[in-house]
């Protein structure tokens, strides 16, 4: 009997414990605040995308949405943050391009770029443009190059600093169009367009709200943008492609991505209410104005993506001898 008692006993144990852990399973998510991860610091468009998912998840998911800023190490912070995360959806990474590229900058990483991450999706893009300072020779993109070409002078071109955005893609360039230039990184954009407007280099790749203005006064030149497309808010400038190096694209990009093994309904409702909320007139027009053109692509294009990014880049990396460490 006792024997009995206690088989029946662990019986209902297994079968309560069984009740518990389906009933913790089937939580309808959210059940609990989201926790959105930014890879810079408070400012810039980064931390802009991420304020406005924040803003706008709760309507959606009937549960808070908070940004916590943990920028650092080209993003590497943030990303080892979420990569350690449980795989719930509770718990978001909003990062750039810099995911993409610093698998091959650094000798080691403390997580997977894709192994570790289950992509939501690509949320937004934007071009650069080829900035020039005002007394440079070069009018257009094509007399630039004959200039770089003709191997009179020794050129210069700055950067945000090895490895970033505008360091690779002039390197992109550089290989594409056959010149050569001397890189000088500086310590990140603002520095460039200073250096640029003091005609201490002779080229960047910038991104256009912090050169627009100095175009408009006529203290910089834009040769060219480096989209597939020409810029709505300069469309009289020609792309890279067009003036000069077909093939030739660079485009930064933000994206959202949770911790490896959340599962997929949850992955999917998180990309369909952000599709939503970039949709929107107001955040349309918010992003917009620094440049940003909205993707929202599903999770498997995002992931289609961030491996051609990976591999892409890794090439250019290989070649240029960039390092970060």
């Amino acid at each position: 009997m006792k024997t009995g008692t206690t088989l029946a006993r662990l019986a209902l144990a297994l079968i309560a414990g069984v009740c518990i852990s389906t009933s913790a399973i089937a939580q309808p998510f959210p059940s609990k605040t989201i926790r959105i991860i930014a890879s810079t610091p408070p400012g810039g468009t980064i931390d802009l995308v991420a304020r406005l998912l924040a803003q706008h998840l709760p309507a959606a998911l009937g549960q808070p949405a908070v940004v916590e800023n943990k920028p650092g190490a080209a993003g590497n912070i943030a990303a080892e943050f979420v990569a350690k995360a449980p795989a719930d959806g509770h718990t978001l990474l909003v990062t750039a391009s810099s995911h993409a590229t610093n698998t091959s900058l650094y000798s080691k990483l403390s997580y997977h770029p894709v192994k570790d991450f289950s992509p939501v999706s690509q949320l937004t893009s934007n071009s650069f443009v080829v900035a020039v300072p005002a007394g440079s020779p070069a009018n257009t993109l094509g007399e630039f190059l004959a200039l770089a070409k003709s191997k009179k002078t020794d050129l210069s071109y700055g950067s945000a600093g090895s490895g970033q955005g505008n360091h690779l893609g002039m390197e992109l360039l550089k290989t594409m169009a056959g010149f050569d230039a001397v890189h000088v990184p500086y310590n990140g954009t603002g520095p460039v367009t200073l250096a640029l407007l003091a005609g201490q280099i002779d080229v960047a790749i910038q991104s256009p709200p912090g050169v627009l203005p100095q175009m408009k006064t006529g203290r910089l030149k834009i040769l060219a943008t480096t989209g597939k497309k020409r810029s709505a808010l300069i469309p009289e400038v020609p792309t890279v492609a067009e003036a000069g190096v077909p093939g030739y694209e660079l485009l930064g990009w933000i994206g959202l991505l949770a911790p490896a093994g959340t599962p997929k309904e949850v992955v999917d409702k998180l990309q369909r209410e952000a599709k939503k909320i970039l949709d929107s007139p107001e955040v349309l027009s918010q992003l917009h104005a620094v440049s940003s053109d909205v993707v929202g692509s599903t999770p498997q294009e995002f992931s289609a993506f961030l491996e051609t990014e990976i591999a892409t880049w890794a090439q250019v990396i290989k070649k240029s001898g960039a390092r970060a460490e």
